[in-house]
């Protein structure tokens, strides 16, 4: 994650405040940016989209390149930060800390909105789909809307939702399942077009994540890797179908999996717990291939894989600045540390920012049309669980 060698500066955009688009100077946690940052920022501005319309990922589930690809560059030194789970567990929280935003900055708005107290009482989520943003170290983070969430479901099934649009090319589903499904192609195309996503659970009981990610892991055989998808295409364009097969399967990626128990209450936030869960998802996971891709045998111990485990305790909201508070803060630099010094996986041809964009949305075509994800819809279909 060291910073590029390329002589050309990339353009510095901070999304912390949708002003900062139109004018004004550029802020980083650790201060403003120099002048020289804020004159090279400032001839982006006047072509750049604003912040309200970055979304990736729209609520009519389509794929939108063109309004994030102004703020990438040819730069092939970044790392892609996803984060998927179910409201309230603290997403955006988590992913602003990623990002470097100083909330005790005056005047200054989260890059990722936080879910406040009137938007929970109305029912109501703050992402849509996925929305980006960019760091000034060139981590592209993406947020996403909750998974297993009744206000997206009560969305869907209003008759004038945009959401209501096919999600399987082809099949008429149920708003329940179509619901499902959503979930499991958002994980999906994280897992394909991350270098690192974040599952997040609340609590220590919850395993209802980690029950989607094994279902993803099932169902996403045939998805290209978007960081090295211009050198596989070149290669099977000029093959036959027996290369073709080789360079899918030499081509099968994961992203590296951070699971996050998050909002775990004080009785639970023993390091005995922590030990147990540990072993829980290890377990859980032992056949995965979270764990073949990446981990060889060097890397295994009497447990199994070292996979990535964070525990982040409830932060009180009428607490003083004492004990628990520091645990939460330190929780989450803790967090961020560990996620900044990942490295990402190598690949043949490392792709540019600009590049990852436009491969992604091809990706997200290969999930939409996955032979795989219908098979399975169709199983869940006919098992009578889901509404036709």
């Amino acid at each position: 994650m060291a910073g590029s060698s390329d002589p050309s500066p990339s353009p510095k955009i901070l999304l912390a405040k949708p002003g900062l688009v139109s004018g004004g100077p550029v802020a980083t946690k650790f201060g403003r940016g120099s002048s020289g940052v804020e004159d090279e920022s400032a001839q982006f501005r006047s072509r750049l989209p604003s912040v309200a319309s970055l979304n990736l990922l729209s609520d009519s589930w389509e794929f939108h390149i063109d309004r994030f690809l102004p703020f990438l560059t040819e730069n092939t030194d970044f790392t892609v930060v996803g984060v998927i789970g179910p409201p309230g567990v603290g997403k955006s929280t988590i992913m602003n800390e990623l990002y470097g935003f100083d909330s005790s900055s005056p005047g200054m708005l989260p890059p990722f909105s936080i879910e406040s107290n009137d938007t929970s009482a109305m029912a109501r989520h703050c992402s849509v789909g996925i929305e980006p943003r960019i760091s000034s170290e060139r981590i592209i983070l993406l947020d996403t809307q909750p998974v297993f969430s009744a206000p997206v479901l009560a969305e869907m099934m209003r008759p004038d939702s945009p959401s209501t649009a096919s999600v399987l090319s082809g099949e008429s589903l149920s708003a329940e399942m179509a619901h499902k499904i959503m979930g499991i192609q958002l994980a999906v195309l994280l897992a394909s077009v991350c270098h690192i996503l974040l599952v997040m659970s609340e609590g220590v009981h919850d395993a209802s994540m980690w029950h989607l990610m094994l279902t993803v892991d099932l169902l996403k055989h045939g998805i290209s890797n978007p960081f090295s998808l211009a050198s596989s295409v070149s290669q099977s364009s000029s093959s036959g179908l027996e290369k073709d097969n080789k360079v899918a399967e030499r081509e099968e990626y994961m992203a590296t999996p951070v699971f996050v128990h998050s909002k775990v209450q004080d009785r639970d936030a023993t390091p005995q717990n922590f030990v147990l869960l540990k072993k829980a998802l290890l377990k859980y996971f032992e056949t995965s291939s979270f764990v073949k891709h990446h981990y060889n045998n060097s890397q295994l111990d009497s447990n199994g894989p070292n996979l990535h485990l964070h525990m982040i305790p409830l932060k009180k909201r009428d607490e003083n600045f004492g004990a628990q508070h520091e645990s939460f803060i330190s929780a989450l630099w803790k967090l961020r540390e560990q996620i900044l010094s990942m490295k990402s996986p190598s690949s043949m041809r490392p792709a540019s920012e600009r590049e990852w964009l436009k491969h992604s949305a091809k990706v997200w075509e290969q999930v939409r049309n996955s032979p795989i994800i219908l098979e399975y819809c169709r199983t869940l279909q006919q098992s009578g669980l889901f509404r036709r």
